[in-house]
């Protein structure tokens, strides 16, 4: 299961794929399916002005699918990668930029997995059928969606 969700830790997009898929495959799904529907009506936005991830999804294909949308990228460089780059000399680049006051931010995400977790059957994954497996997941964040506007005035 993988989750892209908005500064407030709500669910916009969620994949569920093969578990034994890692995240940054699952990457480029995600951001195809981005839609967050602007307030006054007109087109629906699927261009985020960041993205925070952690060091599974530190690579150049999806640093450069970033940079070509315009979307800056708040992900730490895996020490492997930054060891790379050293060896290259000055052929090997600039490391890329990272801000780490920005991605103290990211422990929303962290924070909604916690809560995810917490249904033993969306944790464990029980369900044999995906279908049924995302339709909890879909459960998860209609009841996350609804706490969240219930609790605004």
């Amino acid at each position: 299961m993988h989750h892209l969700v908005d500064g407030n830790g709500r669910p916009l997009v969620t994949v569920v794929g093969p578990g034994q898929a890692g995240d940054a495959p699952m990457f480029p799904h995600l951001m195809r399916h981005l839609q967050v529907r602007r307030m006054g009506g007109g087109r629906a936005r699927t261009r985020p002005d960041r993205v925070r991830g952690d060091k599974a999804y530190s690579s150049r294909a999806i640093r450069r699918h970033l940079r070509d949308r315009g979307i800056a990228a708040v992900i730490p460089e895996r020490a492997d990668q930054a060891g790379h780059r050293k060896r290259r000399g000055s052929r090997g680049g600039r490391p890329p930029a990272f801000d780490p006051v920005d991605y103290r931010g990211r422990n929303v995400v962290e924070r909604r997995f916690n809560l995810v977790k917490q249904w033993r059957g969306l944790a464990t994954r029980y369900d044999k059928l995906a279908i049924v497996y995302r339709s909890a997941v879909v459960l998860h964040a209609v009841i996350t969606w609804t706490d969240a506007l219930s609790d605004t005035p």
